[in-house]
C-alpha cells in the first residue's frame, strides 16, 4: 500500500502565531517534523499542506514537497482533503500534526498497522493514564472503545464517569490519525454535526455519521508545542536525543 504523510500547517494559530516557524535549536518546528517523519522511512511521500506564503518558501528552502491549501479550512483533516486532489495515488493518507517536532517512527508504526486489519477505515491512538489531572483537563481529550478497540465516544470530559474509585487507567487520545484515502474523501464532504459542535472534536462527525475508529494503545507520548510555553519543554527534550 503506498502511504502518504501529510503535515499541516498553519500560520495564524490563535495561541501561538507563526509557530511552524519557530526556532528549535537551528532548525524550524515544521522542518523537525518533517525530517521526523522522513527519517522513519515509512511513506512514500512527505508534504506539508499550508496556507501561508511563508511557510511554502521555508518548505521550498529545505527541499520539501510543499502544496499551499485554502485559508478557511476547518481543521487539519479538512487540509489534508485538499491535498489528496494532487496527490491522489495513495492508498494510506496519515495527518501529522505540524506541532509535534519530536514524532516518532514507532508511533506512526503503531498507527499504520491498524490498516492490516482490511475494515480498518480510519485510525488513532491513545495512551493509558491515572493521572486525574489530566483527565479533568478539558484540552486533553478522553476515548471509551468497544470490544474490538473501536472508539464509542470522545470527548473532552473525563469518560468513563467513576461511580466508584477504582484503579483502572482512563485513555487519553493522541491525535494522529490516519485513512484510507476512499474513506478521507467522504469525511471531508460530511456535514458538522450537534456533538462535534459541542465538544469542538471533528472525531465525533466522523462517528455521528456511522464511521469506525480503531484505536490503538501506546505506551509512547511526546510533548507538542501549542502554547509559547512548550517550547523550552520540547527543547530540554531535543537536546537530549543529541546527546
Amino acid at each position: 500500500m503506498k502511504k502518504l504523510a501529510i503535515i499541516p500547517a498553519r500560520y495564524h494559530s490563535s495561541r501561538f502565531p507563526g509557530k511552524p516557524l519557530i526556532d528549535l535549536d537551528g532548525k524550524s518546528m515544521i522542518q523537525h517534523v518533517y525530517d521526523g517523519v522522513q527519517r522513519s522511512g515509512l511513506f512514500d511521500t512527505v508534504v506539508v499542506a499550508t496556507d501561508h506564503d511563508k511557510i511554502k518558501s521555508h518548505v521550498e528552502a529545505f527541499e520539501g514537497n510543499v502544496v499551499m491549501t485554502h485559508s478557511e479550512h476547518r481543521s487539519g483533516t479538512d487540509r489534508c482533503g485538499e491535498v489528496i486532489e494532487t496527490y491522489d495515488n495513495y492508498e494510506i493518507v496519515v495527518n501529522i500534526q505540524g506541532d509535534e517536532p519530536l514524532v516518532d517512527a514507532q508511533q506512526l508504526q503503531q498507527l499504520l498497522k491498524s490498516f492490516d486489519d482490511e475494515q480498518v477505515e480510519i485510525a488513532t491512538l491513545g495512551i493509558a493514564t491515572h493521572d486525574k489531572s489530566v483527565m479533568e483537563n478539558p484540552n486533553r481529550v478522553k476515548i471509551v472503545c468497544d470490544f474490538a478497540g473501536n472508539a464509542l465516544y470522545f470527548s473532552r470530559s473525563p469518560i468513563p464517569y467513576e461511580k466508584e474509585a477504582t484503579q483502572k487507567p482512563f485513555l487519553k487520545h493522541i491525535g494522529l490519525y490516519g485513512f484510507r484515502k476512499t474513506t478521507l474523501k467522504k469525511l471531508v464532504v460530511l456535514p458538522p454535526g450537534d456533538l462535534e459542535q459541542t465538544e469542538s472534536l471533528e472525531q465525533l462527525r466522523w462517528l455521528f455519521h456511522g464511521y469506525s475508529i480503531r484505536v490503538t494503545e501506546t505506551n509512547i507520548e511526546t510533548p507538542n508545542i501549542d502554547v509559547p510555553e512548550d517550547v523550552a519543554v520540547v527543547l530540554n527534550e531535543l537536546r537530549k536525543k543529541k546527546e
